[in-house]
């Protein structure tokens, strides 16, 4: 296997000791904080050298490519995004720490995301429609290196998707701003301009994320080893479950022990390095 390091600093003596930890024949330098270790062995300790020195490391097979995926699924809050949108509508309808602390216990799966969601959304009842557009163009940011990943993916014509539990107004932004070739999220209810603190229809919640990553694996006669997908909470799980490789993008400790990989130090572009 090749062992991938990668991490904001990379230093000469992480290298040297993995190299003899897993028996490696060989570095390079992939990319500007990123090492290939090549013949590396799976030894034990390796998970917990790399966590010390704060590095991320894969073990990949050495024919692995991006190419092999022709279905890559992406969440949205505190994956494509920095923030959590309905954290910063609840900080504008004066609520956020009340709508954060159901968030957190969401991600952890400590609530059930359906009812964290419907609870969370009850807090912005009155909120004017205005805030959506404040929280997208003024706290909105991409994560980095997304927006390489998303370029090297469409240069591979590979299908992409926003599965997100948050909401339409920001997941249909986001797909004519990025490129995604569908998405699929929660509608909130606005009447008379203002958010009625419901939902429209169903709520998405973590099967329904998991059913949509598998109906477009279905429709374009995929299997699961063809399909990636990358989130960070534990609504994600049972959609990372459907894709035959999963990426924990500094993500709750319940996601990255169940994750093919996990980027806590990288961005989003750290993929790539685990996937020329």
């Amino acid at each position: 296997m090749n062992l991938i390091v990668q991490g904001r600093s990379v230093a000469q003596r992480h290298l040297e000791t993995l190299a003899r930890m897993t028996g490696a024949t060989g570095v390079a330098r992939i990319g500007p904080v990123a090492f290939r270790l090549a013949d590396a062995h799976e030894r034990e300790g390796v998970a917990a050298y790399c966590e010390g020195a704060q590095l991320d490391y894969g073990f990949v097979a050495p024919q692995a490519r991006l190419a092999d995926f022709r279905l890559v699924a992406f969440d949205m809050d505190s994956t494509v995004i920095t923030i959590e949108c309905v954290d910063e509508l609840g900080e504008l309808a004066g609520v956020k720490d009340e709508v954060a602390a159901i968030t957190a216990a969401a991600m952890r799966g400590d609530i059930e995301y359906k009812e964290s969601l419907r609870r969370r959304v009850a807090l912005l009842a009155g909120l004017p429609e205005s805030a959506l557009e404040r929280v997208y163009v003024e706290r909105l940011r991409l994560t980095a290196g997304m927006e390489a990943l998303m370029a090297r993916l469409q240069g591979l014509d590979t299908r992409t998707m926003l599965v997100s539990g948050g909401f339409t107004y920001f997941t249909d932004r986001l797909q004519a701003r990025l490129g995604f070739d569908q998405t699929a999220s929660n509608v909130l209810e606005i009447v008379d301009g203002r958010l009625t603190g419901r939902l429209v229809g169903a709520v998405l919640d973590a099967d329904g994320k998991a059913a949509a990553l598998r109906a477009a694996r279905d429709a374009l006669g995929l299997a699961p080893a063809q399909v990636l997908a990358i989130g960070d909470g534990a609504n994600d799980l049972v959609m990372m479950a459907e894709a035959g490789v999963s990426v924990a993008y500094r993500a709750k400790p319940l996601v990255r022990e169940k994750a093919t990989f996990c980027l806590n130090y990288v961005g989003l572009d750290g993929v790539l390095a685990l996937f020329p």
